[in-house]
């Protein structure tokens, strides 16, 4: 059996082997998924906000910021064996789910995480981000299948 993991707005989990890590009601938000197919290493997190977080953020309140929660990522991937060389990453989300002309924050999630991931040298594999519609994301550490839905629409693999 395999254990879930509901990785909710501005957490970063990672699990290793039979873990299924998943994030739901994802809008402007990106969720940032990190796998190591070598180790069955996965992690995923759900960030808010573009950039790092100011000085004073409380620790547990930092990787709400794409530059926190990718640092967040490679450090516990690399306490479990892994790599960034190794890591294949996925992007869901960055959608502008209230369809406002002047809504940026997707726009601003997406080209900070796009950004910050390649400072890294991670290599972004699939993606499914922008548009209007809300998603919800899994990752089968144990397979490495990601999942998603859009709106109310069925799953696909990414």
């Amino acid at each position: 059996m395999k254990k879930i993991v509901d990785v909710q707005i501005g957490q970063v989990e990672t699990g290793k082997g039979k873990v299924i890590l998943q994030s739901k009601a994802i809008g402007s938000c990106i969720a940032i998924i990190a796998y190591d197919p070598t180790r069955n290493i996965g992690s995923l997190a759900h960030v808010m906000l573009p950039g790092s977080a100011p000085a004073g953020k409380k620790p547990s309140e930092k990787t709400r910021y794409a530059a926190n929660a990718i640092a967040t990522i490679v450090s516990k991937v690399s306490r479990l064996g892994s790599r960034n060389d190794d890591l294949e990453v996925t992007l869901v989300g960055g959608g502008n789910v209230l369809n406002r002309a002047d809504d940026t924050i997707c726009k601003d999630n997406i080209e900070s995480t796009l950004q910050l991931l390649s400072k890294k040298s991670l290599k972004v594999r699939a993606q499914a981000i922008g548009g209007t519609d809300r998603r919800s994301v899994s990752l089968d550490v144990e397979s490495g299948i990601v999942s998603y839905s859009e709106g109310n629409g069925s799953e696909r693999q990414l």
